[in-house]
């Protein structure tokens, strides 16, 4: 074990450089405005007639009305409800009815936000634009594939830092106590954690990885996956602040399939074995920095059946599962922020042994706050 000395939490940490998720395609339907926060940012974001997605900030220019409270007009422009401004695609004023000849001016623009489509998916990027150029999405190919079956719980909105639903994630030694009577697991605080870091598409992730062999399963994987006594993958990465990915991968004792044994990063089932598990999706949205929109994706291969109940796929069985989980975890992050409200006062949060993927999102989150500051990268401490 060992005492953090230096900041015990990014608490207060709104990460702006970062594409983070808003929304399924589906929630986009052309020419229905949806009003979002993203890091603090207030957003307006729509799909015109010609299906392309566009997104501005959501205060008129003139009294900072919510423009998402507007309407499309015929010709393509967002009208405000209030006093009738008029902007086009690029967030640009066209037409005030109170000035049917005059002239409009310059300043009468509201800010766009890049805005992208990516595996069913809507991201925005709250920050600087120059720097979104660098980064891209995180891929999370399964989500709506034909080959999976997906499910999707959300969009939840919890009052706590986002930072504390990631670390919640990336540990789960948390299973027993918190989830005991439904996914409760005394020997997941057991297993020997290893540490995965890396960048892919400019994200810096840190993921930990969990291998067991010969493992005898809690009875809920068993239903889920069938296997009684399994070798067993379990990996579960922050891929950038705004999502986490769980893969587990079962099979038969000796019937893993074999993977490159240099870099777990991302991680799937082979759907040609007899491997059995899953692919979750978390993404975290930071509205501010004392609340997040948490979204959950249940990726299960297509034509895998529960066990107790062999008509029902096993992602939609695990998705009726999961709102007593949610639950626990979202009161579990309720009270870690409460607690954030009282002074340190000598207190000191001590890390244990699994908790090395918590302590490289914390420096990914510092050293994402120097930049977003325009500091450079700080030494990565241990």
């Amino acid at each position: 074990m060992a005492a953090n000395n230096a900041q015990p939490l990014a608490t207060y940490a709104c990460i702006e450089n970062c594409w983070y998720m808003i929304g399924t395609a589906s929630d986009f339907p052309k020419e229905k405005l949806t009003g979002h926060v993203v890091a603090k940012k207030p957003i307006v974001a729509w799909r015109t007639k010609q299906g392309q997605l566009v997104a501005y900030d959501d205060r008129c220019a003139h009294k900072r009305f919510p423009l998402s409270k507007g309407r499309m007009m015929k010709d393509g422009t967002l009208e405000c409800a209030y006093h009738g401004l008029r902007y086009d695609m690029t967030g640009k004023c066209v037409m005030i009815p109170s000035h049917p000849t005059g002239p409009i001016s310059p300043q009468a623009i509201v800010r766009p936000f890049p805005i992208i489509e990516q595996d069913g998916l809507v991201w925005l990027w709250p920050g600087d634009v120059e720097v979104s150029k660098t980064r891209k999405p995180p891929s999370l190919p399964e989500v709506g594939s034909d080959d999976w079956k997906t499910e999707i719980v959300g969009p939840m909105e919890i009052p706590a830092n986002y930072l504390l639903l990631i670390e919640n994630l990336l540990d789960i030694t948390h299973f027993y106590p918190l989830h005991d009577g439904n996914i409760g697991d005394i020997e997941n605080s057991r297993i020997p954690v290893d540490l995965e870091e890396g960048e892919e598409g400019g994200n810096r992730y840190a993921m930990t990885i969990r291998k067991v062999t010969n493992y005898k399963q809690p009875p809920y994987l068993v239903d889920w996956f069938h296997y009684d006594t399994v070798d067993r993958h379990h990996t579960h990465c922050m891929m950038s602040p705004a999502a986490t990915r769980v893969v587990m991968r079962n099979a038969p004792v000796g019937q893993l399939s074999a993977r490159d044994q240099v870099r777990e990063f991302p991680g799937t089932l082979d759907l040609n074995t007899q491997e059995r598990g899953y692919v979750l999706v978390h993404t975290h949205t930071p509205i501010d920095e004392k609340r997040h929109v948490w979204w959950v994706m249940i990726n299960v291969p297509a034509h895998h059946k529960s066990q107790r109940f062999p008509d029902k796929q096993t992602a939609t069985h695990i998705a009726e599962m999961f709102p007593d989980v949610v639950k626990e975890d979202k009161f579990a992050l309720e009270e870690q922020q409460r607690m954030f409200e009282y002074p340190d006062d000598g207190y000191q949060e001590v890390f244990l042994k699994p908790d090395l993927a918590i302590r490289r999102a914390r420096v990914i989150f510092q050293d994402l706050m120097r930049e977003q500051e325009g500091h450079p990268h700080s030494v990565a401490a241990e």
